[in-house]
């Protein structure tokens, strides 16, 4: 499931869900005794080495194949980040320079370029915030509601904070980051900009909070097994490859949004904070979420994780 030596999940035992620590193609329950108050509790101030004892210790391990696995997180706060992946953004913008000016193709590639590197060098990230609501697990079908049919995906390496982030600075902001893991952030195409007052400009709220729309997990993989400037992101639609980069074209790295993020409000632990999604979206192919379709999603260390979307309809 992981390249990592170990990681964390919760799995669904009955009604209840409980946390879990697993090594290779096993898990094993973790009490709060043993995290020390529940994961929120233990994210807050991570012993990771205590965790790692437990690896070879005796207990009640199952067979991953055998239980169902949820949400890895229960976070308090989910922000996400736009525009972060410099080749995608450099493509959009070039795209629009091509198209309203007389640049050539590789005149406005170059543009955007020095653009896009000097908003690394002097700008600030693109934050908006998502409903906690919507982090579910990938046990829970993706359902697209029937009002659109531009459903897309956002494959993103995704941040999960451990000891409370407020107004950090860059060099100290990994000290913050517990670990990480996958997040899907789905978006519904044709409500992201209001028709009836353009002047307002965006809607996440509509486009991107429907339920179920941030499938997340499978694991939570300690920060100390990921290397957030150099990890694949990929993700395959029924097996075709749609989206394949490298978090080394992030604009702005993990520490620089920690960061930028805590300068407004405290970052909790266990919060959500989605790094962005590279090239290679539903509206880039032209091709958009249907019932039946499997994503399959994998970054670096965090495994893998498989979405079945079903329509409205069907559900």
């Amino acid at each position: 499931m992981t390249t990592a030596p170990f990681a964390l999940a919760r799995f669904r035992d009955g009604d209840a869900v409980r946390v879990g620590l697993v090594v290779g193609d096993r898990i094993r329950p973790l009490s709060d005794a043993e995290l020390g108050g529940g994961l929120n509790a233990f994210l807050a101030d991570p012993d990771w080495d205590r965790i790692e004892g437990l690896t070879e210790a005796p207990g009640e391990w199952h067979p991953l194949s055998t239980v169902t696995l949820t949400a890895p997180v229960e976070p308090r706060q989910v922000l996400q980040t736009g525009a972060n992946y410099r080749e995608h953004v450099i493509q959009l913008v070039a795209a629009g320079l091509t198209q309203n000016t007389d640049r050539t193709p590789e005149e406005a590639h170059s543009f955007a370029a020095e653009m896009m590197d000097e908003r690394a060098r002097s700008g600030e990230p693109y934050f908006f915030i998502g409903l906690t609501a919507c982090v579910v697990g990938d046990d829970v079908p993706l359902v697209l509601p029937a009002y659109s049919e531009v459903h897309d995906w956002e494959l993103e390496l995704a941040v999960v904070i451990g000891r409370e982030a407020f107004r950090v600075s860059r060099e100290d902001a990994l000290d913050h980051v517990a670990g990480y893991t996958i997040v899907n952030d789905i978006t519904t195409r044709d409500l992201v900009f209001r028709k009836d007052m353009k002047e307002i400009g965006t809607d996440w709220y509509r486009a991107k909070n429907a339920p179920g729309f941030l499938p997340t997990g499978p694991l939570l993989v300690p920060a100390r097994f990921v290397d957030s400037t150099d990890t694949p992101v990929r993700l395959e639609l029924n097996g075709q490859v749609m989206q394949d980069a490298n978090t080394s074209d992030l604009l702005f790295d993990v520490p620089a949004l920690v960061s930028a993020a805590s300068q407004t409000h405290p970052l909790l632990p266990g919060d959500l904070l989605l790094t962005g999604s590279p090239a290679g979206n539903g509206q880039h192919w032209k091709r958009f979420l249907r019932d039946g379709d499997v994503m399959t999603g994998t970054i670096g260390a965090l495994g893998t994780q498989v979405v079945r979307c079903v329509g409205e309809a069907a559900s």
